[in-house]
């Protein structure tokens, strides 16, 4: 399933003031729309081209409380890829290892086109993977992920599906590899036709041992 946008975009006035959060108030809403903004404008400007003043201006917010709260542009960059951690693709137990590749695969294919999607790999740049916080965040979403994908294989074992020693990683690895891959390289959205030729062929290759510690 894709991955829902945390919070709600809502119009905002410039007099609004997120330095002093009040759950589920105005400040709330504030930080919804300045991550949403933090997003678009990375997809549309790139991380080079990133700044605090444009991302006030484009979420409708005072740039001296966006500077009050966050501090810099790095920091809020950070915010904003931690609000993705914290709205993972969870694998989703359909009943065999086929069906669970499936439905992850395309979840995956999913995500990627959509706003957050793009605005991660925008910051595959060298000037971002450099930055202390991005890289921190950048790990915590691919740490994240894994350890949910994880449940895949588990699964899959307990079934007698794939034998005790695959490792699960890999096989994740080898089933997202191809809708990363299509989306980097060719600037086409991985399409559920191929997340689900991405599932078959890594099922099989995964019941047939390729994926064990031997």
């Amino acid at each position: 399933m894709p991955e829902p946008v945390p919070g709600i975009l809502v119009p905002v006035s410039t007099s609004d003031d997120v330095s002093r959060p009040r759950p589920g108030g105005r400040s709330a809403r504030v930080r919804a729309a300045v991550i949403d903004a933090v997003f678009d404008e990375l997809i549309e400007v790139g991380y080079p081209a990133f700044s605090v003043p444009s991302v006030a201006t484009r979420a409708g917010v005072n740039k001296t409380s966006l500077y009050r709260r966050w501090g810099g542009r790095d920091e809020l960059l950070a915010d904003a890829l931690e609000s993705v951690v914290l709205a993972p693709v969870i694998p989703r137990d359909t009943g065999s290892l086929d069906g669970d590749l499936r439905d992850y695969a395309r979840a995956i294919a999913t995500f990627l086109p959509g706003r957050e999607g793009r605005a991660i790999l925008s910051l595959m740049s060298p000037e971002a993977r450099s930055l202390p916080a991005v890289h921190s965040a950048r790990a915590a979403i691919f740490r994240s992920r894994r350890e949910l994908s994880r449940d895949i294989i588990a699964r899959a074992i307990e079934r007698d599906e794939v034998p005790a020693d695959t490792r699960a990683d890999d096989v994740i690895d080898h089933l997202v590899a191809p809708l990363y891959f299509r989306l980097l390289f060719s600037a086409d959205p991985p399409t559920p036709t191929l997340a689900d030729v991405s599932a078959r062929a890594t099922a099989i290759a995964a019941k047939a041992g390729a994926f064990t510690t031997r």
